[in-house]
């Protein structure tokens, strides 16, 4: 741990104000590692049947996703918030946490939108986007023989 977290040059003891303000400050000391800008790492692979899909979100319930399909236009997002208040006999602590994210992904013309499938678990959202009959059809596997 830093002293930096301890006390300030010239003080004993912490300021009040060095507490609340500690998410702020983490902006202006250039630690953006905080939970209110984190964007989820996505995998995506594609199988002669399907494309998958995978987001990492931890610690998310399912009912927070919102997936959206507009055209072409595939959304992934969540919103959560969250409230602690511990009570002593002398004080009040109250936090407040809100973080929410949005991915949005440009569907191929092969996919079959209307039978998308989601599912979450263990802190992985799994999109399994089918395609159609026609484009399986069209993959065709062909070796080819350097000359």
């Amino acid at each position: 741990m830093s002293t930096k977290a301890l006390a300030r040059k010239g003080e004993m003891f912490p300021s009040l104000f060095d507490d609340f303000f500690r998410p702020w400050n983490k902006w202006f000391d250039g630690d953006l590692t905080g939970p209110v800008l984190n964007v989820p790492a996505v995998n995506i692979t594609e199988n002669k049947d399907d494309f998958k899909v995978s987001l990492a979100v931890p610690g998310i319930k399912k009912d927070d996703f919102n997936i959206d399909i507009n055209g072409n236009m595939l959304t992934i997002s969540c919103e959560k918030e969250g409230k602690k208040e511990e009570q002593e006999k002398k004080y009040t602590r109250k936090e407040y946490n809100y973080s929410c994210f949005s991915r949005s992904f440009t569907l191929p013309e092969d996919v079959d939108k209307e039978k998308i499938d989601a599912r979450y678990e263990n802190g992985v959202l799994q999109l399994t986007l089918p395609k159609k009959e026609e484009a399986k059809k069209l993959t065709v596997s062909k070796k080819i023989t350097v000359k």
